[in-house]
């Protein structure tokens, strides 16, 4: 067994390479902002037009080394905003103290000016008359007095000045201080995206083992679990009333291994309310998990208890998933209506009172499901892949 699962990776890596190799996305990387940007602009392109030829295995690993040739040249324009705002708050830095030695500066000065302003008026005019040995001394003495107020008026303005150039680089340095938090931010997510992006490609090549037969047995399951599921939403479903429940009840268990549409075991839970499909996360309560997803978000906001038995094995997300983002899923949905979930046994739950009934949904093969209608309520839950107990 050892040696054929050393066998296993050394072809799955073989495999990957071949991809690679066959299927080359340009590795160049940019040195500046303006690089970047034009060669992320050319990516994008690329990839909307590779997006709708996902038909084969190849055509979906070259999507994907797309994406994450696009996402390193995102992360790679980051970092050098980031490089460059930090520069900037740097040279702000400076200029903030060299405007503050100037400010300071001119305050002493303009004080000192208005002590000697205060000094001169304390002598009476009549006396500097008196005082006076002639009309041109007299002159002279109002002359100085008149330059004296235009110079304390010059350096008044020149304070001003630089109290609202203080303010201004102060403002400055503080939006560039918020917009270098929002670039980290950005960095974090796009380095996630990027981990998550190289995580989903090494799936498929493992699900697939990267044989084309496989990849297209996967697509064309994948294709029929959403056609499934849409019509059960719908309500074209064979259904069963079998008896009311009480919460946590158990209901049913999760059928093991590959079944009709699904290839491993998984609970996908749903929730109706109204007949609209909500956020299955806007009911349930916090508990322990395990995030197998890649980079969905957890977040759950509600009371209700699980419809498993935590730990929860976490496998993908409520709407715009990880895998429908970056994965081979965007060939099959755009957006994800409920929960794909495992817990510490088979065994399902109900969430909530209600009545129980068994389905059935028949297209190529049977999926079957279980189903609670609330009580005081106009929600519904479905327990897909089940079988109803």
């Amino acid at each position: 067994m050892k040696i054929l699962k050393n066998l296993f990776i050394i072809l799955l890596i073989f495999f990957s390479l071949l991809f690679l190799v066959k299927h080359k996305v340009n590795s160049q990387v940019c040195g500046s902002k303006e690089e970047c940007e034009k060669l992320i602009s050319e990516t994008e392109q690329k990839l909307s037009v590779v997006r709708n030829q996902k038909n084969s295995l190849s055509a979906e690993i070259q999507y994907m080394d797309s994406q994450i040739y696009l996402t390193t040249l995102r992360i790679q324009n980051t970092q050098q905003q980031i490089v460059n705002t930090e520069e900037e708050i740097e040279t702000l830095g400076g200029r903030i103290q060299g405007v503050n030695d100037s400010l300071d500066y001119l305050t002493k000065l303009l004080f000192n000016k208005i002590k000697e302003g205060y000094k001169r008026r304390e002598i009476p005019f009549f006396n500097i008359l008196l005082d006076s040995d002639n009309a041109s001394t007299l002159f002279n003495q109002l002359k100085y007095t008149q330059i004296a107020q235009e110079n304390d008026r010059r350096v008044a303005y020149q304070l001003q000045q630089a109290k609202q150039n203080f303010e201004d680089q102060k403002d400055l340095r503080e939006r560039k201080v918020q917009e270098l938090d929002q670039l980290r931010i950005s960095l974090g997510i796009q380095n996630s995206n990027l981990q998550s992006q190289r995580l989903s490609k090494q799936r498929l090549l493992t699900v697939t083992q990267s044989d084309e037969k496989n990849y297209q047995l996967l697509l064309s399951r994948l294709r029929a679990e959403y056609a499934a599921i849409q019509g059960i939403i719908a309500g074209a479903g064979i259904e069963t009333q079998l008896r009311d429940v009480k919460k946590g009840d158990t209901i049913a268990s999760i059928i093991q291994g590959s079944s009709c549409n699904s290839s491993g075991s998984h609970l996908h839970f749903i929730v109706q309310e109204g007949g609209s499909v909500n956020n299955p996360f806007n009911y349930l309560s916090n508990v322990d998990y395990t995030n197998y997803t890649g980079g969905d978000a957890w977040s759950p906001s509600g009371s209700w208890e699980w419809p498993v038995i935590p730990r929860i094995g976490f496998y993908q997300g409520y709407g715009e998933t990880t895998c429908v983002k970056s994965g081979w899923c965007s060939s099959i949905y755009s957006f994800h209506n409920g929960l794909d979930i495992y817990g510490a046994s088979a065994d399902v739950k109900a969430v909530s009172d209600g009545t129980l009934y068994r389905g059935s949904y028949s297209g190529g093969c049977t999926l079957p499901y279980s189903k609670v209608t609330h009580k005081d309520s106009n929600i519904t839950t479905l327990y897909l892949h089940t079988y109803t107990q």
